[in-house]
């Protein structure tokens, strides 16, 4: 594949482009569904394609094509250069480019087992299994398992020198109960809910999910959900575990973090941030425990490889450390605007027909000394356990939110006393994450995935990890009449 990308190189080069790089993607997903005995969905396929971009005259260019051909490259790379000039009588300033050394390297996510080698009929026994196991109880009325597994084979060369090989693997899976009674229905999913549970490893997770070893729990749990009693409405101390706080921190961390939106290029269409740049270094975020850290050599992280869609060489840095805002997700392009001298590399574009664009890395809170959850437990007089989120809203400058969640659990003088329904809390990002005050330990924490960021115009998707253990926060509102 690389001969087709020097073909690139050549064109951009002898045109004397500012920078130009060519991404050559071959992309294999499979996804298996169960629902109510029956099987639900089969879908393997492949994709092969490629995308040009190009920076001429301080402006971009891009084109792509899935025709995979010498000529098809060239006639492309000659399309991405005329778009380039095209958007250079609009633009209002000329890009440059953080610098970056060249790089020639290849790179592919460990695994163990190969999930494209699993044969379907043993995917599908653990499917069904997982589905009968929660259709015991006649209350259950639905009943979904999936998998899912992509392959992303990368071939990136540009300009400066950089040839780059990559194969990116990911493996997901997870089962879904719904019981009703009457115009009561309650959910519960495991691992986590919004397509389960998603790490870059091999079909070695599916075995340490176990999806039959925790179906029936699941169902249980959303039959108990029917007769629970309503979350209570006011102020109380909010327990979190860290399926819960993957999304608090994807939505009032993330999102607040991309330096794109922070500079206001997704104010038409996702949003602005309140974490503007003059707040670098100096902004009290949350409380002295709270540390946030970007990483893009997490293993297991959806976000993790050598290198981003910039050919930035994969980093660790703090988006909070100690409480206080100290870093954003950059790219290149923007990371200059912010006085550094390269990119903490968090530039990806979905498949080969989009341009690559800020996203979210694996972004964690760092684990505290509040020791095990039974700890935390035993340390709140009166509060409320969340787990699952169910649902999620937050401003276009990612202040104000409100989250649901599947299940809860009143806590009250260190003891767990029952299970609630339907648990809600709001609150404003800074205050929210100032109001915390316990962090359990590395024995807690655990990396959860979220396959499914959209952003961008036209939308693209893209896949990162969220890390945490569990996490208490001081006097939250809670409850639908809360506040």
């Amino acid at each position: 594949m690389f001969g087709l990308c020097e073909e690139a190189i050549d064109v951009l080069s002898s045109r004397r482009a500012d920078f130009g790089d060519i991404r050559i993607v071959r992309t294999r997903a499979q996804s298996l569904g169960v629902r109510n005995g029956e099987t639900g969905s089969v879908d393997d396929s492949e994709t092969l394609g490629f995308g040009v971009r190009v920076l001429l005259g301080g402006a971009w260019g891009f084109a792509s094509s899935g025709l995979v051909t010498r000529a098809e490259v060239r006639r492309v790379s000659l399309l991405a250069l005329e778009i380039a000039r095209a958007s250079a009588m609009l633009m209002d300033r000329k890009v440059r480019l953080a610098p970056e050394p060249a790089y020639r390297d290849f790179w592919q996510t460990p695994f163990i087992k190969d999930p494209f080698a699993v044969p379907v009929e043993e995917k599908f026994r653990t499917l069904f299994e997982a589905d009968r196991l929660m259709r015991r109880d006649r209350r259950i009325k639905s009943a979904l398992s999936s998998m899912r597994f992509v392959r992303e084979h990368q071939w990136h060369a540009t300009t400066e020198g950089s040839r780059i090989e990559q194969v990116l693997l990911s493996s997901g899976a997870d089962c879904r109960a719904t019981a009703v009674d009457g115009a009561q229905v309650q959910e519960r999913g495991y691992p986590c809910s919004h397509g389960g549970q998603t790490l870059a490893m091999g079909y070695e997770l599916i075995d340490l999910l176990d999806l039959p070893g925790h179906a029936e729990k699941a169902a249980s749990e959303a039959v108990a959900l029917l007769k629970a009693p309503d979350c209570p409405s006011g102020e109380l101390d909010l327990i979190t575990y860290g399926n819960q706080m993957a999304l608090q921190i994807h939505e009032s961390v993330g999102h607040a973090s991309e330096l794109d939106r922070v500079l206001g290029y997704e104010e038409s269409y996702a949003g602005s941030s309140f974490a503007t740049t003059e707040k670098l270094g100096s902004f009290r975020y949350g409380s002295p425990m709270v540390n946030l850290v970007a990483d893009a050599t997490l293993p297991g992280g959806l976000a993790t490889a050598g290198y981003d869609d910039d050919a930035v060489k994969a980093q660790r840095w703090h988006i909070v450390k100690d409480g206080v805002l100290s870093g954003y997700m950059t790219n290149r392009e923007f990371a200059p605007r912010v006085g550094l001298r390269r990119s903490q590399g968090s530039c990806r574009a979905d498949g080969p027909a989009n341009i690559p664009i800020t996203r979210i890395c694996n972004l964690s809170l760092m684990p505290g000394s509040a020791g095990s959850m039974e700890d935390l437990v035993r340390s709140t007089k009166r509060g409320i356990i969340m787990e699952n989120n169910k649902s999620w809203s937050i401003d276009q400058r990612r202040l104000n939110f409100q989250f649901g969640c599947e299940i809860g659990w009143l806590v009250e003088n260190g003891k767990i006393k029952k299970m609630v329904r339907n648990p809600t809390y709001q609150g404003i990002t800074p205050a929210f994450w100032g109001s915390c005050d316990a962090i359990c330990g590395p024995d807690e924490w655990r990396l959860w995935g979220v396959a499914n960021c959209g952003k961008g115009q036209p939308p693209q998707t893209a896949a990162m990890c969220h890390g945490s253990s569990p996490a208490r926060f001081k006097r939250v509102k809670v409850g639908v009449k809360a506040g």
